[in-house]
């Protein structure tokens, strides 16, 4: 019998989050692999579900969206970032993040059409180009100054006449990098001088460090008619598996990601998007108490990473930190991701899998720190161990 997976799939096996979590599984490792909480969101916010199926909003909410979330998103943008967006005809509701690039990409790229990438990726990134039948070009982050950043004439050369979009993600997985105005700006300038889409994922906007500052891309001059701003509850209220994201971006934009969005999934989740459109408008206060819990979890994490041997990059958003296995003696990611749970009880990541060549990120791991204060003190106990 034939393969039956599609030849542009043949590449895409079982992702590395769900290895990962099962090798977890299986041996009793703490998970620092995949990026989700161990806590629940507001209560608040999480009785405005539970009352919202008790009230009978269980059937399909309309297409683009329930709209109290679509002005919630709309007042969001403009009250923090100074975006004026119409709820009805510039924001549409999407099945989390992954759904909204999975729309964009497959309605803005043309076969054969390129679309620059920057990697480490999520790995969504490619999936989705490949199924649309475009062409990746990535461009890589690398270590200066501790922290990943991309090389402008890298960037620039990546970009050719073939070239529909750059996707980016800032505050950045797997890297915690958060692209600063500079970094952006030569970003957008490209997009201006090749009239190029800015695809822009935004998941962990609220969740930066330091003082660090989130700029949407869509901030800056020219950049708003051509940007498609995503992100999502999962990250920011700690509800990843209720998979309620978001796209806003010109009305052509919209119309064309949602032309395809139909499709794919028509609508979902119409209890979560009530509760999220609460939680946008009231419970953001306690999403900077989260970052403050995050914070105070990734610098523990390195305290312990470090003292086990990894060298570590100090990140200034998301939910991980990147390190370096070297100086333990190793050299490749996925082999030591593989033995940790014997060596030292805990599951991590192979940064590796997330490049076009894994070479150029052998010898990166992440961890996740996006766990109870007390979880990630054991990780950091059981990780001593490759110290000894």
């Amino acid at each position: 019998m034939t393969e039956p997976l599609v030849r542009r799939m043949r590449g895409y096996g079982t992702t590395i989050f769900a290895e990962m979590t099962a090798l977890a599984v299986r041996t009793g490792a703490i998970n620092l692999g995949q990026g989700f909480p161990d806590t629940d969101g507001p209560p608040e916010m999480l009785e405005r579900a539970a009352a919202a199926i008790r009230e009978g909003f269980n059937q399909y909410p309309p297409g683009p969206g329930v709209p109290e979330l679509r002005q919630a998103v709309a007042d969001h943008h403009k009250e923090r970032y100074g975006l004026a967006y119409d709820p009805d005809s510039e924001i549409l509701v999407t099945v989390g993040a992954t759904e909204a690039i999975a729309a964009s990409v497959l309605a803005l790229a043309e076969p054969g059409d390129e679309v620059v990438v920057f990697e480490p990726y999520y790995d969504s990134y490619t999936a989705m180009i490949e199924l649309a039948g475009a062409v990746r070009r990535p461009v890589t982050l690398r270590p200066v100054e501790g922290r990943f950043t991309f090389d402008p004439d890298e960037l620039r050369a990546a970009v050719g006449p073939r070239t529909r979009a750059i996707l980016l993600n800032t505050p950045h997985n797997p890297t915690g990098t958060v692209f600063t105005r500079d970094e952006l700006e030569v970003i957008a300038g490209l997009c201006r001088d090749r009239d190029l889409v800015a695809i822009s994922d935004e998941v962990y906007e609220h969740l930066t460090f330091d003082g660090a500052e989130h700029v949407p891309i869509a901030t800056l001059d020219g950049m708003r008619e051509r940007t498609v701003m995503i992100s999502s509850a999962g990250k920011s209220f700690s509800v990843t598996g209720w998979k309620t994201g978001w796209i806003a971006a010109p009305p052509a934009y919209v119309r064309a990601a949602q032309t395809v969005k139909q499709f794919l999934t028509f609508t979902a989740s119409a209890p979560w998007q009530r509760a999220v459109a609460y939680a946008l408008r009231e419970e953001l206060p306690w999403v900077a108490r989260l970052r403050e819990t995050l914070q105070a979890n990734r610098d523990r994490l390195i305290t312990g990473l470090a003292a086990a041997g990894f060298r570590t990059y100090t990140p200034a958003g998301t939910y991980f930190v990147q390190t370096d296995i070297r100086p333990l003696g190793f050299d490749d990611g996925h082999e030591l991701c593989r033995a940790l749970p014997s060596l030292a009880g805990v599951v991590a990541i192979p940064t590796q899998v997330f490049y076009d060549d894994p070479a150029a990120g052998r010898h990166h791991v992440r961890f996740a720190f996006c766990k109870r204060p007390e979880v990630m003190d054991e990780a950091v106990a059981r990780l001593a161990a490759l110290s000894r």
